[in-house]
């Protein structure tokens, strides 16, 4: 401990510690007290709905790769947060949540905004949650909060402070430099190398853990090296391999039965960043085809708790691929067929997507959340970039719309796309007045089909033709863009596409595109 400070003051040097910019949040009464004085040098970014708030955050921390800092008010912020708060878990994103509490001295008369069991509200979609037992603990608590954060596997931790804490006085803790990077056990790389240099017909399947442990080039080499054919793991969040290489075999669906067939050619499987497997409904049958040899590496130790057989290493992805790389056997690579048709011009989510793909700036980023164009996109607009793909993980909507917002913010000069169902833009529409407040150089582009599709899609699943209740037609997605503050078009034919995907691509200030989808 140093000298006595204000736990005010003192928090704010622990954000400053761990590289906090900027203070995400939308305030109440219960929160106006750290907000005084706000320094200089971390900037208030204000969402009109607490959804909003968690999913700018997620982006930002995503994007540049540090913790994020959120300011909810009392247990209804932290309540209307808590959806994408459930994706950010999901999503393994260091976020910082604090919330508003009452004040200590009146708790015991339940006060109006006091929230009696405030730690347990957000769990367990939280990896830590605290409310400190004396003001005097509460940086020691931030500091913590952070640290739990950050070790992998990230996520987001809870720290509930009362609002007569933060001008209470305490002593500035001392702030451990810490390294959180687990590295995988020697033998274990040894194990996964020998099990694909014995290999015919090996494969990669990479997860989400692959871009959160920085992989990307790692991942390059292993499979150029190896002559590995590649996939994306089931609902992978976050790019995982350029899906325009020559090894790229395609995206693993979630259904067993379909990846055992898939993945039938390969006599060994080398999944990563993912576990074994994401699966979207009840299957029969093995997890992987009978007569491969099956190894699994991820910085998740609960990736290695759930796996049904073979090999399992717990360590950093990045790290544990490229020493892969330097002892697998030097062997030919096999192209997969893999290549769709072009769309013929229509009003379609496929043919959009492909003039998206034709028109984008080299280095754009796709932030997605429309479930019914999943496929399409796959087959149209490939992601050829580190850093390139954003979307939940959770499969909650109300995601993608604002962490674009958050993801433009980490970097003003790279075109973001967010590109968004109807369904899914409605849940977190506010969010358009924080991107027109921020200058966000976002091009929100609506595929409007006018129902629920995605639900139809998998309605076949269990042998439906038709979910009823689905149909949200009649939403003017260019008056509420204009109503926020953010300029908008809508599209009709597809001869206007090029015209106004141009006007939209263009850098600058955020707008958005509603296209009538057939």
């Amino acid at each position: 401990m140093t000298s006595p400070t204000t736990v005010r003051e003192a928090a704010f040097a622990v954000f400053r510690h761990f590289g906090v910019d900027a203070l995400f949040g939308n305030p109440g009464s219960t929160e106006l007290p750290m907000l005084r004085a706000m320094p200089d040098d971390i900037r208030y970014v204000l969402g009109l709905n607490e959804a909003v708030v968690v999913a700018m955050a997620d982006g930002y921390a995503q994007a540049t790769r540090r913790p994020a800092l959120v300011n909810l008010h009392s247990a209804a912020g932290t309540g209307n947060a808590l959806g994408n708060l459930y994706t950010s878990y999901r999503n393994g994103t260091p976020l910082v949540i604090t919330a508003g509490q009452q004040a200590r001295s009146i708790f015991p008369f339940d006060p109006f905004l006091g929230a009696e069991r405030a730690i347990e509200f957000p769990r367990p979609y939280v990896k830590w949650a605290a409310e400190p037992l004396r003001a005097e603990d509460v940086p020691l608590a931030l500091a913590r909060a952070f640290h739990i954060a950050l070790t992998p596997p990230m996520g987001p931790c809870f720290v509930s402070i009362p609002v007569d804490d933060w001008d209470r006085e305490c002593m500035m803790p001392e702030l451990p430099l810490l390294g959180l990077r687990t590295l995988a056990d020697p033998a274990g790389i040894d194990r996964l190398a020998a099990m694909l240099n014995a290999a015919e017909r090996p494969a990669l399947v990479l997860g989400t853990g692959v871009a959160r442990c920085g992989g990307w080039n790692a991942a390059i080499a292993l499979a150029e090296r190896s002559g590995t054919t590649v996939w994306a793991a089931p609902f992978a969040a976050r790019e995982t391999f350029p899906e325009d290489h020559p090894q790229f075999a395609g995206f693993l669906p979630a259904f067993r039965e379909e990846i055992v067939r898939l993945l039938s050619p390969h006599d060994a499987l080398l999944v990563a960043g993912a576990p074994v497997f994401t699966y979207h409904a009840e299957g029969s049958g093995p997890h992987w085809p009978e007569g491969a040899t099956l190894g699994l590496l991820s910085e998740d130790p609960q990736h290695l708790a759930a796996l049904p057989g073979g090999i399992g290493v717990l360590g950093d992805v990045a790290a544990g691929l490229s020493a892969l790389a330097g002892q697998v056997c030097s062997c030919p690579a096999t192209a997969p067929a893999r290549r769709a048709d072009s769309p013929t011009p229509a009003m379609s989510a496929a043919y959009v997507l492909s003039r998206i793909a034709t028109l984008r700036p080299a280095n754009a980023v796709i932030v997605e959340e429309a479930p019914t164009a999943r496929g399409p996109m796959h087959d149209h607009l490939s992601i050829m970039s580190e850093g390139g793909f954003y979307t939940t993980a959770s499969g909650g909507l109300g995601y993608g719309l604002p962490a674009a917002i958050g993801v433009a913010r980490a970097d003003p000069a790279r075109k973001v796309i967010a590109l968004l169902g109807d369904g899914s833009a409605m849940y977190t529409i506010q969010g358009l007045w924080s991107a027109a407040e921020q200058g966000a150089n976002v091009s929100f582009v609506i595929l409007n089909n006018r129902r629920y599709a995605a639900l139809d899609h998998f309605a076949k699943v269990f042998g439906m033709n038709a979910v009823p209740g689905c149909d949200i037609g009649g939403i003017d997605f260019v008056a509420l863009a204009q109503g926020l503050g953010v300029e908008a078009r809508r599209v009709e034919r597809a001869v206007d596409i090029d015209d106004a995907l141009n006007w939209s691509l263009a850098p600058g200030h955020p707008n958005l595109l509603e296209f009538a989808i057939d």
